[in-house]
């Protein structure tokens, strides 16, 4: 189990400590910069290496499965009548049952087969009631909805988060 640690909240900094604080955190980020971009370039030489021989692994792959769903499907009786899958010698193949799911019959649309529920079932048609945030907050200005907002149970915030912008330059770290 993880343990949790408490950020401890400094007091009592001078400017020339912040000032150094912020002369480290500009050189870290220059040189966590400097190392990513080196490693997607790494990355990228790799695989432009790798390419040809991925896309030709790829596609001996695709072409194996589909050998192999092929034979399973021309086979599906004899081989699959008791078990979904079989035990090969390279591992484990067959078939498997996806989640339930509802599809509309043939010249049915959705837009139809929820009215049609709504008349033979009604039980199942959600009904979703939510406030309306966005139109609180843009009428939070008029004096008549704004005086409701206590009643209401509500009140608008706005939460401010301290963040660094580095001055992006050449900087050797």
């Amino acid at each position: 189990m993880a343990k949790r640690t408490r950020k401890v909240i400094l007091q009592g900094i001078t400017s020339e400590q912040m000032e150094a604080a912020f002369s480290e955190y500009a050189a870290a980020d220059a040189r966590l910069a400097k190392i990513r971009a080196e490693l997607d370039m790494q990355i990228t030489r790799l695989r432009d290496k790798r390419a040809d021989e991925i896309s030709e692994l790829e596609e001996k792959r695709e072409q194996s499965f589909e050998v192999v769903q092929a034979y399973s499907l021309e086979n599906r009786e004899r081989l699959f009548s008791k078990k979904k899958s079989m035990e090969g010698t390279h591992g484990v193949y067959g078939f498997r049952t996806g989640t339930p799911r509802l599809k509309t019959l043939r010249g049915f649309t959705w837009a139809a087969v929820l009215n049609l529920i709504k008349e033979f079932l009604p039980g199942y048609v959600r009904v979703k009631e939510e406030p309306a945030k966005d139109l609180l907050l843009a009428d939070r200005e008029i004096p008549e909805v704004a005086a409701e907002f206590e009643k209401c149970g509500i009140e608008v915030v706005q939460d401010e988060s301290f963040f660094i912008d580095l001055k992006k330059e050449e900087q050797e770290a």
